[in-house]
């Protein structure tokens, strides 16, 4: 019986399971066999050289990549028969931070989060503007709503990403190269808003290249290589 509580328990916490997943991109085999688990509240590096399999990894996680073989499960949407309709509402499950900020210049900062808000079902213009600036208190940006993003700095417009990552309650945040684009204080300053994110209960997923970021926050770090995702042991 306390087996079986100990596995209800761990399905609970399960904000991404995967199980003995291949993942496949243009019909050629990326990474064979991978089984992991991130669970809810957990911060998770993934690192590995350009080509190792990361960003075929996060898009098979937010439904870009179809799941072909294994098993595997996010914020409670199953990858293995995930239809394309169902697609949109797994992604308002996962907050994604890319690289390169993906705003639209064309819009201003209120309106590039109202667009994503309206594109999801709200419709009640306050509780709109409530959420926009319960996210920009987030990320420390309350005076930028009439601004476009060429306005900003690079800092900034990532923290927008971010905000905008957060519109709908995400069950996790999937940050792509989230420092990429960045100097080394700017990307501190990225990392130390992740890292309040996290302690205040978000489950975090970041790609990263910075290994110099990975030794400052230390936390859990999995790696690509060979075609495996495996766990690595931080030395203190």
């Amino acid at each position: 019986m306390a087996n079986n509580k100990t596995l209800d328990l761990k399905i609970i916490l399960s904000v991404v399971n995967l199980n003995k997943v291949s993942i496949f991109q243009n019909g050629e085999l990326v990474l064979s066999d991978i089984s992991l688990n991130v669970n809810k509240g957990d911060f998770v590096f993934l690192i590995g050289r350009t080509g190792s399999g990361k960003s075929s990894l996060i898009k098979t996680i937010y439904g870009d990549i179809p799941l072909k073989k294994g098993d595997g499960k996010v914020v409670s949407f199953s990858l293995n028969n995930l239809k394309e309709h169902q697609t949109p509402y797994l992604r308002r499950k996962i907050g994604i931070v890319f690289q390169d900020f993906k705003l639209l210049t064309d819009r201003n900062i209120f309106e590039n989060l109202n667009f994503v808000l309206r594109a999801t079902g709200w419709k009640d213009k306050d509780l709109i503007k409530k959420r926009i600036n319960e996210v920009l208190s987030l990320v420390s940006l309350n005076n930028v709503l009439k601004k476009f993003s060429s306005e900003l700095s690079g800092g900034e417009q990532q923290r927008i990403a971010i905000a905008r990552s957060l519109l709908n309650n995400p069950e996790i945040i999937i940050a792509d190269e989230p420092t990429g684009n960045l100097d080394p204080q700017t990307s501190h300053e990225i990392m130390e808003l992740f890292q309040s994110l996290n302690q205040n209960g978000m489950t975090i997923l970041m790609a990263t290249h910075d290994y110099n970021m990975i030794a400052k926050f230390p936390s859990k770090v999995l790696k690509c290589e060979n075609g495996e995702v495996f766990e690595v042991i931080q030395k203190n």
